[in-house]
C-alpha cells in the first residue's frame, strides 16, 4: 500500500514537472554595484557585487569611488544607487561572459551630488562592441524631464565571440569639467529564442526583418490590464513590467480583467515560459461590453520615442475568455498604419489559455532631427468577418529601438517649460558662482583659516570647561542646523553618539517606521521644518483636519511644499502618520499626491508633500469665493481622481483601500490635475485568494460611508466606490454630502440625489452654474454611473476601473456634443483657493480601522464582452 502511494506521488510529481515550464536560469548573471566597497543586497533580495572588493577589471586609474550626499525618497533601494564610480577620462569595465550568447546590459544612473561634483556637469557616452549606446548623455536632464530620481537603460547586446563584454564610458570632450558616472551594471545572458523569430515590416507584410543579430534598446515594457511585475517575478530575466494605464490615450480606457485562480496556461513550443511572465498573460485589457461604443473608437496607447530610428513592437496575447475562431477579431495599427488586419488570437493559438506573441517593425522617420515623437499602438474591432463580438484584447507590449549603423543613442529629452525655467535660474546661479576668480577663493580660504585658528585658541584659553554630555549635545545641534540636504538614512555614513545621529540629531531608536519606508523617504530635521514654515506661522496655515494643521512652506531655496503637522497634544495621529509614510513611500502615480518626506523629532510628527496650488476640490464647489468650475473641468477632475483610486485598487502589489474618499481629500495642482491625498486611514487588502473582505472597526467620514461597511464592518474596495459616488453627486450638485439645515429627506446628498434620479428630477438639483452646459447624454451616463456606485450591496457596484471607463465615455459624449462652455477656461488658475492640503476639513471622522481586497474586473462570461447585435 505504501509503495502504491509512493509511486502515485512520484508519478504526480513528474507529471506536474512536465506540465509546468521551468523558469530560465541565466548562464551569466552579474549585478555590479559601482563604487561599492562590499557586496550588498537590494530591496528585492538580489546580491550586488561591490566593484572595489571584487576587483572588477577597470581599464583606467582616472576613476574614483564615491557616495551620494543625498538620498531621494523615490529610490527603490540604496543598492546600487547610493554608491557610484566617477570617470574623468575614457574608461571601461571588462566582463567575462559566455561566448556566442546575447546579453541584457542594464545601466543604472542616480544623478546626485558626488564629492562636490554637480550632476549638471555629467555629459558622457557609453559604447559596447562597437555600438554607441548613449552619446552626450545627461542623466540629470533625463531624470528632470521624466520627473524621476533615477534612470535605468536596458540594451540587448549581440553575442561576443571572444567571451568578453567591454563597456566603455567616455566623458564629453567639449567640456573639460565633464565627467562620466555609473551606479550599477547588470549583465544577464538571454536565451536565443527571445529574439529568434523574424518580425513583419509594417506596410510590407511579406518582408521579414531579422532582429536577433542587431543591438536593441528597450524603450517600454508594459503589462496591459495588470499590475506592475517586479524583476524577481520575471522567470530569471529580471525585467520590469509596468502598468499600462499611464500610456492610454484619450477617453477610451477599456476594461481590465484577469483569469480565475484555477486557470491554466499552456505554453506552446514556440513560446517559452520566459517570453513573458505568467502574470502578464493572465491579465488583459479589452475595449468593454458595449459593441456600439467599441466600433466608434480605438483602444490606443501612446509612447514617446526618438525620431529617425526603427522600432520593434512586440504584442503579447493570451485569450482568457473566447474559445472559438471568429469570436473576437480586431485590427492592429502602429502609427496609424495597419500592422495586422483581422487578428484572431484563437486563430493563432488554436485554443484558450495559450500564450502567443507577434513582432512588427516600423521606422519612425522623416521628422526634424533631435525631436521626440510619439509612437501609437491602436486596436479596433474588425467587422469584415462578422465576428460574434466586437472587441479587442491585449495582454502585454514591448517596444525596442533597433541599432542604426552601430548607433542607439538618441537626444536627451526636453524638460517641460516650467522645469526649463527653473533649470535656467539654477544655471544662472552656477554661472555666477563659477565667475569668482581662483585667487579670490584662495584669499577667502586663507583668511578664514587664520580667523578660525585664532578663535579656537581664544576658546581653549578663556572658555570654562563644560560637561562632556553638554559638549556632545552642542555638536549635534550644530550639525542639525547646518544640514539642509536629503539625509542618507541607514547608508553607513551617519555615525552616532549615544542614541543621537551626528548627522540629523534624530533619535535612531525612536522611529515608528520600518527601515525600508524610512530609507525610501526624505527625513527633515525640525530646524528645516521651522525654517520652511517661519516657525509654524499661523498666516501660512492652508488647511486644518483631524491630523492637525497644514502649512504652506518653502524648502531648498524656493520649492513650495505643504507641511502637515500633527496635533502635539494628541496621540490620535500616530497610526495615520505611519500608514501615510509606509504607503506613499512606495507609491508613485500622476493622480496620487506625492510625499516628499517626514520629520519625527522633538515629539513632532510632520509630513511634507508637494504643494497643490489650487487646493481641494471642495474649495471650488461651494462655500467659496473662488470662481465656480466649468462642467468639463469638474469632469476632468473626477476622471483623474478615478484613475488614482483605480491604481490603488489594482496597480500596487496588493490592493489598497483609501477608506476616506471625499472632496477635501481630492487636491488640484496649478494645472488642474487631480490627485488623491490623505492615506492615513488606508488599509492593505487580504492576502488569501478566497477572502473578499477584511473585518475591521469602521472608519471614514459621515456622508461618504458605505452603509454595508458600516453595518457589517467588512471592508472591500467597493467601499471606496460608494464614497466616490457621493463625490460625483457633490460635483454635479455643488452642495455638501451632509447639510443638517435642509429638510430631513434632503440632509444626505446620496439619499436625496438617488431619489431625484429615480423620479427623473435630478436636473432640478444640479448646480445652476453648469446645468445648461451639460450634454444630456453625458449627464445620463454620469448620473447612471454615480447611481451604480451608491448601490446598497457592494458586490453589485462597479469596480473603479468600470467607473473610470464610464466617466471617460461621458467626457467623450461631452466633447462630441460641442456644448457651449465645455472648455470652461482656467477658472482660478494660479494658486486658487490656496488651501493646498486640508486633510479632513469637515472633521466627521468615525472611530475604528480596516483592510481591502484585490479585485480585477473578472469577466468569466462571454456575454460580458461586447456582443454583436443581430
Amino acid at each position: 500500500m505504501e509503495m502504491k502511494i509512493y509511486v502515485f506521488l512520484l508519478s504526480s510529481f513528474l507529471l506536474i514537472s512536465l506540465c509546468s515550464p521551468a523558469a530560465y536560469k541565466p548562464v551569466d548573471s552579474i549585478f555590479l554595484s559601482c563604487g561599492a566597497p562590499k557586496n550588498d543586497k537590494d530591496s528585492q533580495g538580489r546580491t550586488w557585487l561591490g566593484d572595489v572588493g571584487n576587483k572588477v577589471p577597470i581599464s583606467t586609474s582616472n576613476s574614483d569611488t564615491v557616495r551620494a550626499e543625498v538620498q531621494d525618497a523615490s529610490l527603490p533601494s540604496q543598492v546600487p544607487y547610493m554608491s557610484a564610480r566617477i570617470f574623468t577620462s575614457n574608461s571601461s569595465y571588462d566582463f567575462k561572459v559566455s561566448a556566442d550568447t546575447k546579453h541584457y546590459l542594464r545601466l543604472h544612473f542616480y544623478p546626485s551630488v558626488y564629492n562636490d561634483l554637480i550632476p549638471q556637469r555629467a555629459f558622457f557616452a557609453v559604447s559596447v562592441a562597437g555600438v554607441t549606446l548613449l552619446r552626450n548623455f545627461s542623466a540629470y536632464i533625463t531624470a528632470q524631464a521624466l520627473s524621476q530620481a533615477y534612470i535605468v537603460k536596458e540594451f540587448s547586446i549581440p553575442p561576443s565571440p571572444t567571451g568578453k563584454l567591454t563597456v566603455v564610458f567616455s566623458p564629453a570632450q567639449e567640456d573639460k569639467d565633464s565627467y562620466a558616472f555609473v551606479n550599477g551594471i547588470e549583465v544577464i545572458s538571454i536565451p536565443d529564442q527571445i529574439y529568434s523569430s523574424p518580425a513583419s515590416m509594417v506596410g510590407f507584410a511579406s518582408q521579414a526583418v531579422d532582429i536577433g543579430s542587431t543591438a536593441l534598446q528597450t524603450m517600454y515594457r508594459i503589462n496591459a490590464g495588470g499590475q506592475y511585475v517586479p524583476p524577481e517575478n520575471d522567470a530569471g530575466l529580471s525585467r520590469d513590467w509596468y502598468d499600462d494605464s499611464l500610456y492610454i490615450y484619450g477617453a477610451g480606457f477599456g476594461v481590465t480583467f484577469s483569469a480565475p485562480s484555477n486557470f491554466t496556461l499552456e505554453y506552446p513550443e514556440v513560446v517559452p515560459v520566459y517570453m513573458a511572465p505568467p502574470s502578464v498573460y493572465r491579465t488583459a485589457r479589452s475595449m468593454g461590453p458595449d459593441p456600439k461604443i467599441n466600433v466608434n473608437y480605438n483602444l490606443t496607447w501612446m509612447f514617446q520615442v526618438d525620431a529617425n530610428f526603427t522600432y520593434v513592437v512586440r504584442f503579447h496575447f493570451c485569450e482568457l475568455i473566447m474559445t472559438k475562431i471568429n469570436q473576437r477579431v480586431f485590427n492592429i495599427y502602429i502609427n496609424n498604419q495597419t500592422a495586422q488586419a483581422e487578428a484572431d488570437v484563437i486563430g493563432w493559438a488554436s485554443k484558450r489559455g495559450v500564450p502567443i506573441y507577434k513582432d512588427y517593425v516600423i521606422p519612425v522617420l522623416d521628422v526634424a532631427p533631435g525631436k521626440d515623437v510619439d509612437l501609437s499602438v491602436a486596436l479596433q474591432p474588425s467587422e469584415t468577418t462578422k465576428p460574434e463580438f466586437l472587441d479587442a484584447i491585449l495582454n502585454g507590449l514591448e517596444i525596442f529601438k533597433m541599432s542604426d549603423a552601430g548607433n542607439l543613442a538618441g537626444p536627451n529629452p526636453e524638460p517641460s517649460p516650467m522645469m526649463a525655467e527653473a533649470e535656467k535660474k539654477n544655471s544662472r546661479g552656477f554661472a555666477k558662482a563659477n565667475s569668482i576668480s581662483v585667487t579670490r577663493v584662495l584669499l577667502v580660504v586663507l583668511a578664514g583659516g587664520i580667523v578660525g585658528l585664532g578663535l579656537a585658541f581664544l576658546l581653549c584659553v578663556f572658555m570654562p570647561k563644560r560637561n562632556r554630555n553638554d559638549s556632545n549635545n552642542k555638536v549635534v545641534s550644530t550639525m542639525d542646523c547646518g544640514n539642509s540636504g536629503w539625509l542618507p538614512l541607514y547608508s553607513g555614513h551617519s555615525t552616532t553618539t549615544g542614541s543621537k545621529s551626528t548627522i540629523s540629531g534624530k533619535s535612531t531608536t525612536s522611529t515608528h517606521l520600518s527601515s525600508l519606508a524610512a530609507s525610501l523617504c526624505r527625513h527633515f530635521s525640525i530646524t528645516e521644518i521651522k525654517q520652511a514654515t517661519k516657525k509654524f506661522d499661523e498666516s501660512l496655515v492652508i488647511g486644518v483636519g483631524g491630523f492637525g494643521k497644514v502649512y504652506k512652506g518653502i524648502i531648498d531655496g524656493g520649492t513650495k511644499v505643504a507641511v502637515k503637522r500633527s496635533n502635539p497634544s494628541s496621540e490620535q495621529g500616530m497610526n495615520e502618520f505611519q500608514t501615510e509614510i509606509e504607503l506613499l513611500s512606495k507609491l508613485r502615480h500622476k493622480h496620487l499626491v506625492s510625499l516628499i518626506g517626514y520629520c519625527e523629532e522633538a515629539d513632532e510628527m510632520i509630513l511634507v508633500y508637494d504643494y497643490m496650488g489650487n487646493g481641494t476640490l471642495r474649495e471650488h464647489l461651494y462655500k467659496t469665493s473662488n470662481p465656480p468650475l466649468s462642467w468639463k473641468q469638474r469632469l476632468e477632475i473626477c476622471i483623474g481622481s478615478a484613475r488614482g483610486l483605480h491604481y490603488l485598487h489594482t496597480g500596487a502589489k496588493y490592493t489598497i483601500i483609501h477608506r476616506d474618499v471625499k472632496t477635501t481629500n481630492i487636491l488640484v495642482d496649478e494645472k488642474w490635475v487631480a490627485k488623491v491625498s490623505d492615506f492615513g486611514l488606508s488599509k492593505t487588502g487580504p492576502m488569501g485568494a478566497n477572502e473578499g473582505h477584511v473585518s475591521t472597526v469602521v472608519k471614514g467620514s459621515f456622508g461618504y460611508l458605505d452603509p454595508e461597511y458600516f453595518r457589517r464592518q467588512q471592508l472591500t474596495e467597493k467601499s471606496d466606490v460608494y464614497s466616490f459616488g457621493v463625490v460625483l453627486f457633490e460635483v454635479l450638485c455643488g452642495r455638501p454630502a451632509l447639510n443638517p439645515n435642509l429638510p430631513k429627506e434632503q440632509v444626505s446628498l446620496a439619499d436625496w440625489a438617488l431619489m431625484c434620479q429615480r423620479k427623473g428630477t435630478l436636473d432640478e438639483i444640479i448646480d445652476p452654474f453648469i446645468r445648461d452646459s451639460i450634454n444630456p447624454e453625458c449627464l445620463q451616463k454620469f448620473a447612471d454611473t454615480a447611481e451604480k456606485c451608491l448601490l446598497d450591496q457592494g458586490s453589485l457596484r462597479p469596480s473603479m476601473g468600470d467607473v473610470l471607463w464610464n466617466l471617460e465615455f461621458a467626457m467623450q459624449m461631452q466633447d462630441n456634443s460641442g456644448t457651449a462652455g465645455g472648455d470652461g477656461g482656467d477658472g482660478t488658475a494660479g494658486e486658487g483657493g490656496g488651501n493646498g492640503h486640508g486633510d479632513g476639513g469637515d472633521g466627521e471622522s468615525v472611530a475604528g480601522g480596516g483592510n481591502p481586497t484585490l479585485d480585477f474586473v473578472n469577466i468569466s462570461l462571454v456575454e460580458g464582452i461586447g456582443g454583436r447585435e443581430n
